[in-house]
């Protein structure tokens, strides 16, 4: 009893778990485009909603707008895919091996209920083999697949169904029946459903601090081409969508004669109730200052050439270029100038001629003074040296031999050489 409920949750789980379908259509209820606009006041402003999956064609034969195929992938000896069988509403089933010929089959209401399991009567080796169950919706754009394993064994006890993490394994024993199930109970493959008035398109308006529900709607589309318009008469007036909008997918709102309170943001909103598509575009409308109006056009006439004749071209010739002098007004200018330049070049002078003076002095009085220290027998040299009058002895004792002893002034030339010598000796 535990083992028949253990194969009844794996089979049911296979059956209704979305987890074991995979889809390659895009996620529903997806912003899939914001964006930043803005136009100058008393423009005209385009919000763009495109769309391509909204384009609506009605299939009255509902035959190749949804198809379902079985498949067959081998991995040994070599990796291969056989097609088993395939489905469309408005058609029979078409089984592509002659052996699989009322053996291998899909239900007749496939399309109906959404059962589309594969039944294999009297299962045989070659059988075995990774099996696909695909789903096509070509008018909703969307693919649905799910993997299935089939062993085949000659134990009984080796009969089973299990999960290995990736798909379910079913293994069967030689020669018994088999249903590999593929079930999908949605709307989207099952007829009885209107498709124009799944299709849904809608604009609204949020204010600035306005919160998003409790944004206004605008105009609400049909792909039955009904149309509601709301809002005051005004706004209805200014405001449009294409009439032809779900023939061509374009359900842009045109703005006419913008002004400030009309901007904000702007949702478009696509559903598909059909396809199980919905789509959100946002938009926030900023309203400009007008532009700055156009610079004035040329007055100037245009030139009217007689008998076709051009004007000869003039070439202009660059002239001298004249380098402006600015002179003072006052004519004794220059002369004033020149009087305080003569004026301090002479104060330099007599400065110098000063110092000249001033220093031959100073010489001079210094020789005076030395001539009355000699007199006096002693010489002082910079307070530090004293010398005696008779180390001078041997020059006087000269002079007294020489001729002129009794002139006085040969003396005093003598004792001037003295002097000199004295100073040499210092230096030294």
């Amino acid at each position: 009893m535990q083992l028949q409920i253990t194969l009844l949750l794996q089979i049911l789980a296979v059956l209704f778990l979305p987890g074991a379908w995979t889809q390659s259509s895009t996620s529903l209820g997806a912003v899939v485009e914001t964006k930043n606009i803005t136009f100058p006041v008393g423009s005209k402003a385009v919000l763009p909603c495109h769309s391509p999956r909204m384009v609506w064609t009605q299939d009255r034969l509902k035959d190749r707008q949804r198809v379902v195929h079985w498949d067959l992938v081998r991995s040994s000896p070599e990796y291969s895919v056989e097609r088993i069988l395939d489905m469309s509403p408005g058609g029979r089933q078409r089984v592509y091996n002659g052996f699989n010929k009322g053996r291998v089959s899909v239900p007749d209401s496939a399309f109906n209920d959404g059962n589309f399991s594969l039944v294999f009567n009297n299962v045989v080796t070659t059988d075995r083999g990774v099996y696909t169950c695909n789903l096509h919706h070509h008018y909703c754009q969307i693919h649905q697949s799910i993997q299935i394993q089939l062993n085949v064994t000659k134990s009984v006890r080796k009969e089973k169904r299990y999960w290995d993490g990736e798909r379910t394994v079913f293994v069967v024993l030689l020669g018994k029946s088999v249903v590999l199930p593929c079930v999908n109970r949605r709307p989207l493959w099952r007829d009885g459903l209107l498709e124009d008035q799944q299709q849904v398109a809608h604009w609204d308006f949020q204010a600035p601090g306005v919160r998003q529900d409790q944004a206004n709607r605008l105009v609400d589309l049909y792909a039955s081409g009904e149309r509601r318009d709301y809002g005051p008469l005004y706004a209805q007036s200014k405001m449009s969508v294409e009439e032809d909008a779900f023939t061509l997918g374009d359900f842009s709102l045109s703005i006419s004669d913008l002004k400030p309170v009309d901007r904000g943001l702007y949702s478009c909103h696509l559903h598909h109730h059909y396809c199980g598509l919905y789509e959100r575009r946002i938009f926030r409308l900023n309203v400009a200052p007008p532009p700055p109006p156009p610079p004035p056009a040329s007055t100037t006439a245009p030139r009217i050439f007689q008998n076709d004749v051009p004007v000869p071209r003039t070439e202009e010739v660059e002239g001298p270029r004249v380098v402006n002098v600015i002179l003072p007004e006052h004519r004794g200018y220059f002369v004033q100038h020149l009087g305080y330049f003569l004026a301090t070049f002479l104060l330099l002078a007599l400065v110098v001629v000063a110092i000249v003076v001033l220093t031959r002095r100073r010489k001079k009085r210094g020789l005076d003074y030395e001539l009355r220290r000699s007199d006096r027998g002693t010489v002082m040299v910079g307070g530090d040296v004293s010398l005696e009058c008779t180390e001078l002895r041997p020059c006087t004792q000269e002079s007294l031999n020489s001729e002129y002893k009794n002139n006085l002034l040969k003396e005093r030339d003598m004792t001037k050489e003295c002097n000199k010598d004295l100073d040499g000796k210092m230096w030294k």
